[in-house]
């Protein structure tokens, strides 16, 4: 069945190009223009924004509060967190977006697949939170390799 949808909408598009040419200046800007949103990372879409403020939370203390928030469940969704954060009086203006540019800033794993009551969305998972950060890790050992 996919495969004969595909057909046809392949098929009535090369009836709608060929019948107004023009619409390929169209579709190439948007094919274009949908191909560099998917080449940029988190990291490139908020290097310009603003900081709200300079006392932002450290890693461990979002990190306890995402335990806090999980309570005895494996994972919880981000709109969940955020629901939590403006009943508490924060960041009222925020969307789960922003939540989670956040979390990356922090070097918190979160991913978009995380099940909560068989639906799958942005979140956090406990195992993920109480994996070693990579902050915790030890520095460089004492002792010289013998590898040659």
């Amino acid at each position: 069945m996919r495969i004969v949808l595909v057909v046809l909408g392949l098929y009535v598009a090369a009836r709608i190009v060929r019948a107004a040419p023009n619409v390929m200046w169209v579709l190439t800007a948007v094919w274009c223009w949908c191909a560099a949103l998917a080449g940029w990372t988190t990291e490139e879409i908020t290097e310009g924004a603003p900081v709200e403020n300079d006392a932002a939370p450290d890693s461990a203390a979002v990190r306890t509060l995402l335990v806090e928030v999980l309570g005895d469940r494996p994972a919880v969704h981000l709109s969940t967190v955020l629901k939590h954060l403006q009943e508490g009086g924060h960041h009222p203006g925020w969307t789960v977006t922003d939540l989670r540019v956040r979390l990356a800033a922090l070097g918190i794993p979160h991913d978009r697949r995380v099940k909560v009551g068989r639906i799958p969305t942005w979140g956090v998972r406990r195992r993920d939170l109480e994996a070693p950060s990579p902050d915790d890790a030890p520095g460089p050992s004492p002792t010289s390799s013998t590898a040659a």
